[in-house]
């Protein structure tokens, strides 16, 4: 998976018109509805990553400064969303972090189709739950499994993450999946909770139902973001 010579990629297929996916991959507000979570350096982040050393090399084509590469295509009426790492070694000094952006994009742009199929244009609250350590229960069967705070509805599953919709977020988006261990680094599981229309009195109730619920099955989780 991260041989030089084997580039990873990722995909998604949205159902939204291409210049709609483009503008949540160019807009600063846009990409701020679905990469990543909310936390004090988010907008920063997103700058740093979409900003000034971003280039568009060709049409619906966006090159990122470390050398991931975004391409977008018409698929009947949807967009194919297609992100093209850089190669492994290109960047030597995020070596380690490798899997880890692997698995990040993963979620984000799942968060992405998410956000243009069902919340277009609406902002949203995020809740990051984290836990590190090895042999730590399997967070993407914890969300197969019984006792979640609401039932959802399958949306995705990959080698490491798994998907669901939940109607009492929204209908909102939580993903659970495992982190990778390297140097340094045991392992552990991440989680992202995404809401949108709820008050804050709703918003509250629904982030401890979760926090509650993580901390239940990782007692020595980190605090929530």
């Amino acid at each position: 998976m991260t041989q030089p010579d084997s580039p990873v990629t990722i995909e998604v297929t949205v159902a939204a018109p291409i210049d709609a996916v483009w503008h949540s991959l160019r807009d600063h507000a846009a990409i701020r509805r679905w990469h990543g979570w909310d936390f004090d350096g988010l907008d920063a982040e997103i700058t740093e990553i979409y900003g000034p050393a971003a280039s568009e090399p060709a049409p619906y084509e966006l090159l990122l400064d470390g050398g991931d590469r975004f391409t977008l295509a018409v698929e009947g009426a949807t967009t194919r969303v297609v992100l093209t790492r850089a190669p492994l070694g290109s960047d030597p000094p995020w070596d380690e972090w490798y899997e880890d952006i692997n698995e990040g994009w993963t979620t984000f742009l799942q968060q992405l189709k998410f956000g243009l199929e069902r919340h277009p244009g609406q902002d949203r609250r995020t809740l990051f739950l984290d836990a590190s350590g090895a042999d730590l229960p399997d967070p993407t069967a914890l969300l197969r499994g019984p006792g979640l705070p609401a039932d959802g509805t399958f949306w995705f599953r990959s080698e490491h993450q798994h998907g669901l919709t939940l109607d009492p977020l929204g209908p909102g988006l939580v993903i659970a999946g495992t982190k990778p261990v390297r140097p340094g680094s045991p392992g552990g599981a991440m989680a992202i909770v995404t809401a949108y229309g709820l008050t804050d009195a709703e918003w509250t109730a629904a982030r401890d139902r979760w926090v509650v619920w993580w901390r239940g099955h990782y007692p020595g989780a980190a605090e929530p973001v």
